[in-house]
Order: structure tokens, then C-alpha cells, then sequence
């Protein structure tokens, strides 16, 4: 097992639980239908969907809607305020708030963080339409990150001493739950800078544990989801790594991590008590900065910020990670977030303000079916992030 027991005492110290103040809530919109935000499976339904993105403008956030034929193809179909504000890490190169999950789709139910505003919009997805339900206090400062599981809703918030805030989901709604605000006594700034900032939040596939990936301290968080959502005291802290960024899951006990410093993929078990052991060695890719993974079918794809490019890993039959395509296509523009709809693999492209659509082929290859432009560019410290699809 990989742990670092000297960096996890260090961080255990100061964890503090902090008490859970509702924040304002605003509602319009009607019912939801039922679709769930996992991977794709690689085979074409002949559906049509939606694909979301999030421009986290600082001046007022927005959801750009877009429209995905049984092609892949993408057309525009709107946009909606979020009803909150864009944020930043400092000194993000290209990716403003430094995580993965900032847009979560969920049966139904879009769940976007406005990390100006330290607040969370969820709203009701009709189609190509959305509608306003709920715009609530984050738990914490600028949140970064959101992660969904039947009736339970939980965000990670990047600023200050960073944080998890845990909600129940009833009828579209959310309301914080006693006992599920846990501190991650990183000792940040608000902003934090883009290196101490933490990744990710996500629950593993069973339900009982919520995952924090924290980038500089090398180390993911490991909380035991309670009886009522509510979050364990303490965590278990693992290493993962160097600079775990985005994660995913291939088993319901296992979990891919991208280190973003030493440009790797890792795989590790999870133990019943939460804490992670690595599975083989860590698999390079020769690219740069690979921050985000998204599971399409059988294979993982990796964006990385640094090369513009991204890869393609397959977990074998023996649980072996290997590396398929170390450069499954060029995007040529700062290759940040992910998300998957029907089978397309589509990717937010930051310094180039746009979104990419790719086919997945059977080997793993990714060819390229659509392009949509006009999306805020990185510039100044921040720019578009989060994406997500029906």
C-alpha cells in the first residue's frame, strides 16, 4: 500500500467538522426525467442528447446548451444563467478552477458550481431546456466540484482550509445534511493558488466513501459515507501519487487516478476501510499535465492541459492498466474537461475556446465528428470549465 503516514498525520491535524448553514434557494422549473451521468458504453443507441458547458464567466455564469444528433454532431440551442459568478484558482495555466466535476448531469438534474459566489445551481433538464430550481449556499468557499449518488449530493469546495459539503436530493431540491461538513485543513488562501487547491470529489460506486483528490499534497481523502449521508469525522488518507488530479472509477472497488506531476495513470484498490492500494505500476503516457479521465466503454480517456492532446488506457482482463494510445488525437487547444453522451467523447478545450466531439472506435481511436467555437477563451486567469452531457 502506498500510504504516507508522516503527510497524513500532518493533515489530520486541524481537521475540524464545521456546522452547515443553508444558503438562499430559488425555484423555477418543473419535472425531471431519469438519466444517469456514468460512462458511456461505446455502442451508438441512435439517441439524440444534449451536451452542457459551463463558461464560469466572473461577470455571470452560464450554461451553453448544445444539441447532439444520433451523429455526434452538436448544434446551439441556449443558454441559461446560473444565477451565481465564475471563479479562479491563482495561477491556473489553463484550466481556471483546477478540478474535475465543476458540471455534473444526473438523471435529469444539472448541477453546476458558481465558485465566485461560493454557491451551487441545480436545475431541471428537459431536453435542450433548462430551468432554474435551486441556487444554495456551497458549504464553503469558491467550490470546484460536485458529485451525485441516488439522494445524496456532495461538494468540494477549494478555498480557504478546503472542505466537503454533504446534501440529501429530494424532489430536484437540496438541503444540507448535520454532520457532513468536513474540514480538509489545507491552510489555502481564497482563492487558493492552483496547485494546493484540491480536484476532485466523487462517491465510489458501493456508496460508502466520498473521495477528495488534493494535487499537492499527494494524497487522497477517504470519508465514510453514514446512515444519513452524514461524513466520518476523520478521514483515511492515502498517497496517491504525484499531483492526483481526476479520477474515475473501473470496479466497484476500483479507482484510476491521473498524476498530473510525473504525467502517469495509476490504479488502486479500494481497502474496506477506504484507504487506497496501488495496483501495478503507475503507466506513463509521454504527454503533459494529463489532469482529466473520463470512462468511455472499455477505455479511458486522459486529457492532457500541458500536450493538448489526448490518450487512451484499457484496464485488461488481469486488472492490468495499460496505455493503448498515447495520443488518441491532437486537439490543439489546451484539453481540459470531459464528458461522454451515447458513446461521443466530447472535450473543453480551454486556450482554444471550444468543444471537440469524438467517435469512439473499437480500438480505442477517436475521430473527430464535430467542432463548436465561440466559447470563452482562457485569458487572464480564467476561463471555461465543466461540461457535461445527456
Amino acid at each position: 500500500m502506498k500510504r504516507s503516514v508522516a503527510l497524513a498525520a500532518a493533515l489530520l491535524v486541524g481537521l475540524t467538522s464545521a456546522g452547515s448553514l443553508p444558503g438562499a434557494a430559488f425555484a423555477d422549473g418543473g419535472p425531471a426525467g431519469g438519466h444517469d451521468d456514468g460512462g458511456g458504453r461505446g455502442h451508438h443507441r441512435g439517441s439524440e442528447g444534449a451536451v452542457f458547458v459551463q463558461t464560469n464567466k466572473a461577470e455571470g455564469n452560464t450554461i451553453k446548451v448544445y444539441e447532439r444528433d444520433d451523429d455526434g454532431q452538436l448544434s446551439k440551442a441556449g443558454e441559461y444563467e446560473t444565477g451565481g459568478l465564475g471563479g479562479f484558482t491563482i495561477g491556473a495555466p489553463v484550466d481556471a478552477l483546477a478540478s474535475q466535476g465543476s458540471l455534473i448531469y444526473h438523471r435529469g438534474l444539472l448541477f453546476a458550481v458558481n465558485a465566485g459566489s461560493n454557491t451551487v445551481t441545480v436545475f431541471d433538464v428537459d431536453g435542450t431546456r433548462l430551468h432554474k430550481r435551486q441556487v444554495i449556499w456551497s458549504g464553503g468557499l469558491l467550490p470546484v466540484s460536485v458529485t451525485v449518488r441516488d439522494h445524496l449530493v456532495y461538494v468540494l469546495n477549494a478555498g480557504g482550509e478546503g472542505s466537503v459539503q454533504g446534501f440529501e436530493l429530494d424532489k430536484g431540491r437540496l438541503s444540507p445534511i448535520h454532520g457532513a461538513n468536513r474540514s480538509l485543513g489545507l491552510h489555502n488562501g481564497n482563492p487558493p493558488a492552483f496547485m494546493t487547491a484540491p480536484a476532485q470529489v466523487k462517491i465510489d460506486p458501493e456508496g460508502e466513501f466520498v473521495l477528495v483528490s488534493t494535487k499537492a499534497a499527494n494524497v487522497m481523502f477517504s470519508y465514510e459515507i453514514g446512515r444519513h449521508g452524514e461524513l466520518s469525522r476523520q478521514p483515511v488518507i492515502s498517497d496517491a501519487g504525484s499531483t492526483p488530479f481526476g479520477f474515475t472509477f473501473d470496479s466497484e472497488d476500483s479507482v484510476l487516478v491521473t498524476e498530473s506531476g510525473s504525467n502517469e495513470v495509476s490504479r488502486f484498490e479500494i481497502d474496506d476501510d477506504g484507504a487506497l492500494d496501488q495496483f501495478g505500476p503507475s503507466v506513463p503516457n509521454g504527454q503533459q499535465a494529463p489532469c482529466w479521465i473520463q470512462r468511455v466503454g472499455d477505455y479511458f480517456y486522459v486529457a492532457n492541459a500541458g500536450s493538448s492532446t489526448i490518450s487512451a488506457y484499457k484496464v485488461d482482463d488481469d486488472g492490468k492498466l495499460q496505455l493503448v494510445h498515447a495520443v488518441a488525437a491532437d486537439t490543439g487547444g489546451g484539453s481540459i474537461d470531459m464528458t461522454t453522451s451515447d458513446g461521443f467523447l466530447y472535450v473543453q478545450n480551454a486556450a482554444a475556446g471550444n468543444v471537440q466531439g469524438y467517435e469512439v472506435n473499437d480500438d480505442g481511436s477517436l475521430r473527430l465528428v464535430t467542432t463548436v467555437e465561440g466559447l470563452p477563451k482562457f485569458t487572464d486567469g480564467i476561463g471555461m470549465e465543466g461540461i457535461a452531457a445527456s
